[in-house]
């Protein structure tokens, strides 16, 4: 018997064996690999998915206004008394106490934007006649800047009276507030720059007095077109420091909305136009301009407090 050549058979079994039992491993293995990259897709898929779902959704409560809108911590609204004495006004008693007393829905949404009322149009009747009283307390231990209480009082506007609108540019009657031949005749304030600014004018039998503190001119203007002078104001002054001044005038049945009477002919102060430039070193140009106009779509009384 050839038992080499038997042994040379064996071997070549053994090593044929071998070889397909490789083999075999080998498209295991290549199973594995695919097995596992296509797990490493899908978890990539599924994970792409979450992420654009979350995106969408945080897109839509930005867009609806959630919770990241700065808000008031509670807030009263109540119609204003009918005997009620005192004037219109929005101010900050203390830190946190937010009041605004004897406000119709469209001037507070003159107010929250930053609007001369003539720009707002639309709505139901009641949101130029019935007057509100908000009581509300911000939230910190600090007292909220202007802008930060406007947009608390934005969230309010929306949340409370539903309110929902549409802008469009519109050509008005306007006024450009400028620098009077002379040049400028406020001081710079002395106040640290952290002071909010403040201007509240007040009310005399024959005139108005307004006391301004560390006001830019951007702080006059915003007075100037959403409560005292009847169309929208431009500063076109190009002052950009901060004053202290006091202003007093005589007024007219076309300021405040005409809720003030006018001063009668004897008066000693000076009327609007001519006081400021006559104590300011500013003055008001009558124009007309393009201004983003608010079209009120819907509008509800506020809900129950």
């Amino acid at each position: 018997m050839n038992w080499s050549g038997w042994a040379i058979h064996i071997l070549f079994l053994r090593a044929k064996t071998r070889r397909s039992r490789e083999h075999r491993a080998e498209i295991l293995d290549g199973r594995a690999l695919n097995s596992a990259v296509e797990a490493m897709v899908r978890n990539i898929f599924l994970m792409g998915a979450m992420m654009t779902a979350i995106a969408a959704s945080q897109a839509q409560t930005a867009a609806a206004g959630g919770s990241t809108a700065p808000a008031f911590e509670v807030a009263t609204i109540k119609p204003t008394a009918p005997d009620a004495k005192a004037g219109r006004y929005i101010t900050m008693q203390g830190s946190n106490r937010f009041v605004a007393k004897y406000y119709t829905l469209k001037l507070m949404i003159a107010a929250a934007y930053d609007l001369s009322p003539k720009v707002i149009s639309g709505g139901p009747g009641w949101i130029d006649s019935d007057h509100f009283d908000i009581v509300a307390l911000t939230p910190g231990n600090t007292q909220p800047s202007r802008p930060e209480q406007m947009a608390m009082l934005r969230t309010l506007l929306t949340d409370r009276f539903k309110l929902r609108f549409h802008r469009e540019s519109k050509e008005f009657s306007i006024y450009a507030l400028e620098v009077a031949k002379g040049g400028p005749k406020m001081k710079g304030s002395t106040a640290p720059p952290s002071e909010l600014p403040q201007l509240i004018s007040t009310v005399y039998p024959d005139h108005l007095h307004l006391p301004a503190k560390n006001a830019a001119m951007g702080d006059f203007t915003s007075l100037l077109q959403r409560a005292l002078l009847d169309r929208p104001v431009v500063d076109q002054t190009g002052l950009t420091g901060r004053y202290d001044f006091d202003l007093d005038w005589a007024p007219d049945e076309t300021q405040f909305g005409g809720e003030l009477p006018a001063a009668t002919a004897d008066a000693q102060a000076a009327p609007f136009f001519t006081a400021i430039e006559q104590q300011l070193g500013l003055r008001l140009e009558a124009t007309r301009g393009n201004v983003q106009a608010l079209v009120i779509d819907h509008a509800e009384p506020p809900t129950a407090n």
